[in-house]
């Protein structure tokens, strides 16, 4: 892009592109050049006269989070484009927010609504045209991340997920605030909320692939995944308790003890355990010494400092101070505050 038109920082993990100071005669060039970048190569026919447009970009874990807003634009990303390429390696998932689209795919024309999402491979042609103001919401991933096999990719491709679905009632709301409020979290708690995005995910190829067993279970499945990204997200508060989660989602507490004996544990051990693996952690960083062991406790809900030592050394083996002393002594053997090792549990 020209040097005037270059895009704008909004913090040191994301990007901004808008036409808000852009002068009007540059915008369409500036915009086309935006979404280019944005989406890869991508052969971008805008309108004459723009009036507005705006992308914003946030990671979280290995993907990116984008939102667009803009005038009406057709894409097309042809073969061409794609051999001279260099993310032809991804996925997308987006959901339309605003507007009404029209997206082409491995042999499949559809039309896609508000509030419904899709996905389509940056692999293979595509074209998508979107005759109205829009915006949408988008998870750009790595394609092995979600481990299908390319004819299982070509078979949810272009292939719109009604909100009114059980599934798509459940993914499109927490997808529109994934992406709304990526660009808040830490990193540790950012790649945790990644994995539980990619479980997420599977369950969408599942349901599409018609490989979950049951509706039922792919429902159930699915909203367990969605409370477990909660629970990540709100560790911190020492109110976190079974009964405001379950208020939380507009599900009884019966419900979700039941949604987590899918796991084989309770909803309070489950939120006990993630506390402790992210104090551990805390504990291990160079960054957190002058942080005393209560203050990492209260940091992520513990509202005693006996408790969390008893349940951290019944867990861990050793007192909180212990591990302190052990992981300063051995850095290399403690888990890197940039890139938390989180287990999935399944």
């Amino acid at each position: 892009m020209s040097p005037d038109s270059s895009p704008r920082e909004p913090g040191p993990s994301g990007t901004l592109h808008t036409t808000d100071a852009v002068p009007t005669h540059r915008r369409r060039t500036y915009w086309r050049e935006a979404l280019s970048q944005t989406f890869g190569s991508v052969d971008m026919g805008v309108p004459d006269e723009i009036d507005r447009g705006t992308i914003r970009t946030s990671p979280l874990g290995p993907m990116q989070v984008v939102t667009v807003d803009g005038d009406p634009l057709r894409a097309l990303r042809t073969q061409r484009l794609i051999a001279g390429s260099d993310n032809g390696d991804h996925v997308v998932v987006k959901l339309l927010s605003k507007g009404v689209a029209r997206v082409e795919q491995d042999t499949r024309d559809a039309c896609v609504r508000p509030g419904q999402l899709f996905v389509y491979d940056m692999a293979r042609p595509i074209r998508m045209t979107l005759p109205e103001p829009f915006q949408s919401k988008s998870l750009v991933l790595p394609r092995d991340v979600l481990g299908l096999s390319e004819t299982e990719l070509r078979r949810i491709t272009a292939s719109p997920l009604d909100s009114e679905t059980p599934l798509g009632a459940l993914l499109s709301p927490f997808l529109s605030r994934l992406v709304d409020t990526a660009d808040r979290y830490p990193q540790r708690t950012a790649d945790s909320i990644a994995r539980n995005v990619v479980d997420l995910l599977r369950t969408l190829a599942d349901d599409r692939l018609g490989t979950a067993s049951a509706d039922t279970e792919n429902a159930a499945r699915g909203s367990l995944l969605r409370i477990r990204a909660y629970i990540d997200w709100h560790l911190a508060d020492p109110d976190l308790t079974p009964e405001a989660i379950a208020r939380a989602h507009r599900i009884s507490v019966r419900y979700l003890h039941k949604l987590f004996q899918l796991e084989d544990i309770t909803v309070s051990r489950w939120i006990q355990q993630r506390r402790l693996e992210q104090c551990r952690r805390e504990l291990s960083r160079r960054e957190a010494a002058g942080l005393t062991i209560a203050a990492v406790a209260h940091r992520w809900g513990f509202t005693s400092a006996s408790h969390f030592s008893r349940v951290f050394r019944a867990a861990y083996g050793a007192s909180p101070a212990e591990w302190r002393s052990f992981a300063a002594r051995a850095p290399h053997m403690a888990a890197p505050a940039h890139s938390p090792q989180l287990p999935y549990m399944r």
